[in-house]
């Protein structure tokens, strides 16, 4: 009784951390419209959640000396990467259409591991990649001549990229005798990183901070924009962050990445009544057959039992989160690497 109640609460907080990461690029979109720039956005979130988990971020001060490369990998890919090119491509395509785009992550993983390193990669994995591939090709509606603007495209994309190099890098991070690092320490030095190398890039002294004060238009509605900020920082970040966490801890990483691959639906349909971005048909069918390649590229086992942790299909059942990431995101209770990719 008591497991089946671990397990209810664990399923309902990883429904929470999917909604809560799922609303990120609504709530963003109508402050990057309403005059700031997506870095700016981007910077306002990444040091925002980190000044709220800066005391985690003390407690485990220990992992800049075990753990440096995990956390710069985090902090440039999981968080400042992957975050700013999804918001700069929700400033030209569909909120939904750029995180769709961002769960190829997985898919270019399976690429690296076939091409790059050489490695056979199982049946699944790559029916998998062929179904993601196939359903982008059905989001941006290819055959139309590419729907939707071709920066905006190559931006998604970019988040796609950065997702699937930190899970990269998360391969070599995890593979270390000191101990698998906490996560909780991990998502709160990833997005310390993530806030330090942002606001070089960003320059939010020139940022008009005099559109916080104002308004931004929500669909239809006008909302105070540091009410839209306050929810992308606390509950598009350090909530979702935190409850993927303890689901993590009452589910095993599988259940909970595919509880994390609600994020993408959340993100449209919020997207669809909030904002007005109606998909076709065919849209929708080939958002559903991206996440389905994206999710059997992700959890398919090796072809060939390894012995170093290397997953065929995507970051693997041992590295899975962050992404915010985007993005991108629960990060495995073995690894601290987080379930589903950055979150977005």
């Amino acid at each position: 009784m008591h497991n089946s109640q671990g397990r209810n609460a664990g399923l309902g907080l990883a429904l929470a951390s999917a909604l809560a990461f799922g609303g990120s690029g609504v709530a963003a979109k109508p402050l990057i419209e309403a005059g700031l720039d997506p870095l700016h956005v981007v910077w306002l979130r990444a040091a925002g959640a980190a000044l709220v988990l800066l005391p985690l971020a003390w407690r485990h001060r220990s992992l800049l000396r075990t753990h440096p490369a995990l956390l710069a990998g985090f902090g440039l890919l999981g968080v400042a990467g992957v975050q700013a090119f999804y918001f700069a491509a929700i400033a030209k395509i569909p909120v939904g259409v750029a995180l769709l785009i961002e769960y190829l992550g997985p898919a270019l993983v399976l690429g690296w591991i076939r091409f790059v390193q050489r490695r056979p990669v199982s049946r699944a994995a790559a029916i998998g990649v062929v179904l993601a591939v196939t359903g982008l090709a059905c989001v941006v509606e290819v055959w139309a001549g590419m729907r939707f603007d071709v920066v905006g495209v190559l931006l998604g994309l970019g988040a796609a990229v950065c997702q699937a190099s930190y899970f990269i890098l998360g391969d070599h991070g995890t593979d270390s005798d000191d101990g698998a690092p906490d996560p909780l320490g991990v998502i709160a030095y990833g997005l310390l990183i993530g806030a330090v190398v942002l606001t070089v890039v960003a320059r939010p002294w020139g940022m008009d901070w005099s559109v916080l004060g104002g308004k931004a238009e929500l669909g239809s509605a006008s909302v105070p924009a540091v009410l839209l900020l306050g929810w992308v920082v606390l509950v598009a970040t350090v909530i979702a962050y935190l409850t993927g966490i303890v689901s993590l801890r009452l589910l095993s990483p599988q259940v909970a990445g595919v509880v994390a691959f609600l994020e993408a639906i959340v993100a449209t349909v919020l997207a669809w009544v909030l904002l007005g971005e109606h998909l076709s048909a065919p849209q929708l069918a080939g958002g559903a057959l991206v996440l389905v390649g994206a999710f059997i590229a992700q959890t398919s086992r090796p072809k060939t039992a390894a012995a170093e942790p290397v997953a065929s299909g995507g970051p693997g059942a041992e590295e899975r989160d962050a992404e915010a990431v985007t993005g991108d995101r629960v990060p495995d209770s073995e690894t601290g690497l987080p379930v589903g990719g950055p979150a977005a």
